[in-house]
């Protein structure tokens, strides 16, 4: 069988699940885990690979490859993500599960993680092609997924409509509408006031606390976002509406820099007719890897694995990193950030705000009652705050960074209810 597959490599020096497992261990050392419950952790419960064969438009048949990982389940039905992308391979898809996990885990909501993708170029495909690949892929791992057992939601280059697409056919498999199988629906399918926006805003939550906690004055300071797309266009536009001031974002194709901070619905408007923000003016273009090395106090990588890395951490002129991307840092990179005393908000903490508005509509879609946006946006910011104060309560317990104290949390109640659990059979 011939996948469609990119053999393009990875733009990061350290394999994405590595990356994850390494993080694993250095909290299971500090808090003395069972090896034999840290052996369960290291590894996904289950994986799932798929071909998704379609019609293409112009009537041949191309097939693609999908994958549905699911990491734990010891504390709810599995949640994560749908994304498309050329380079989307099995090791980054179950980091990203495992990442699930820990981030369900630190926001204290009952999901396990899980995560999945296909292998396709969204860019070179028509909206007819998009919605084939989807309705093939739900339809092949369906029997794994569900309101009860793993609940996708969007993720790159996934939207409200892939949702849709996703809820419809489920529903049109088991004959009957189920709005709780996915999470990121239109509001007219079920979907949550507030979600589109939610890792956006819960990224500025944690900032606002980070910046406090850290005696920030983030109203005086320079924000550095790195992507433009659902994540750091909410992160950057709610920043804007309370006055902070960006002076740099960036998408895939470059990024735009103004000291003296950008219009954020202006460049979003540039964006929108021209595909791209670079050639925004009032601003000067530069490259992602001269966004990531600019002098500011404040910096959002909101795109993809492996940006901030050992060959240019030393580089890094920010006072704090926010993650609001998986892993953008890897674990070269965070020592060097940590010997340069720049302070590091780590991704399961700073970008779950979208899993727990994602958990919010499960529960609405289930009881078919629906929440005010206000109300949304008010439990949202509870829950962030929270998990932030009991995270920065285990750094001052252990005398460990935030990353390490986000995954000392996250690990401790899931190897409980692993323990609790036990073994079947």
């Amino acid at each position: 069988m011939n996948f469609t597959v990119s053999q393009k490599k990875k733009n990061y020096k350290v394999n994405p699940l590595e990356m994850a497992q390494q993080q694993l261990e250095t909290a299971a050392k500090i808090i003395h885990l069972d090896e034999g419950i840290l052996q369960k952790l290291k590894y996904p419960k289950r994986t799932l690979i798929v071909s998704v064969p379609i019609k293409m438009d112009n009537g041949k048949i191309r097939v693609f490859r999908g994958y549905r990982v699911q990491h734990n389940l010891d504390r709810g039905p599995g949640k994560g993500g749908i994304r498309y992308h050329p380079d989307v391979d099995l090791d980054e898809i179950t980091a990203l599960a495992m990442w699930m996990t820990w981030k369900c885990a630190v926001v204290n909501i009952p999901y396990g993680g899980a995560k999945g993708g296909v292998v396709c170029d969204p860019q070179k495909l028509s909206e007819q092609e998009l919605e084939r690949i989807t309705r093939r892929y739900i339809s092949e791992i369906g029997l794994i997924i569900g309101p009860e057992k793993d609940i996708p939601a969007p993720d790159i280059n996934t939207n409200p409509k892939t949702m849709a697409w996703v809820m419809d056919t489920f529903s049109m498999n088991v004959g009957y509408s189920v709005p709780g199988v996915v999470t990121g629906k239109p509001l007219s399918l079920g979907g949550s006031r507030g979600r589109t926006e939610a890792t956006g805003r819960g990224v500025v939550y944690i900032t606002q606390k980070a910046c406090e906690f850290y005696n920030i004055d983030i109203e005086k300071s320079s924000i550095v976002i790195q992507g433009f797309g659902n994540v750091g266009y909410n992160a950057a536009r709610i920043f804007y509406e309370l006055g902070y001031k960006i002076v740099a974002v960036s998408d895939v194709h470059g990024g735009i820099y103004n000291p003296d901070g950008l219009n954020i619905p202006e460049v979003y408007s540039y964006s929108q007719k021209k595909g791209t923000v670079v050639g925004y003016k009032p601003a000067k273009n530069i490259s992602n890897k001269e966004l990531l090395e600019l002098k500011c106090d404040i910096l959002i990588p909101a795109a993809i694995e492996g940006q901030i890395t050992q060959q240019n951490a030393p580089r890094i002129k920010s006072k704090i990193v926010v993650e609001a991307a998986n892993g953008p840092t890897t674990p070269q990179a965070d020592k060097i950030l940590a010997r340069k005393g720049i302070k590091v908000v780590p991704d399961i903490l700073a970008n779950a705000g979208g899993v727990v508005v994602s958990y919010f509509e499960w529960v609405q879609s289930l009881q078919a009652y629906f929440w005010k946006e206000k109300d949304v946006q008010e439990r949202l910011k509870e829950v962030m705050e929270n998990a932030f104060n009991e995270v920065v309560e285990v750094m001052k317990h252990y005398k460990v960074d935030m990353r390490t104290a986000a995954m000392i949390l996250a690990v401790s109640r899931v190897a409980e209810a692993t323990k609790l659990r036990g073994l079947y059979p």
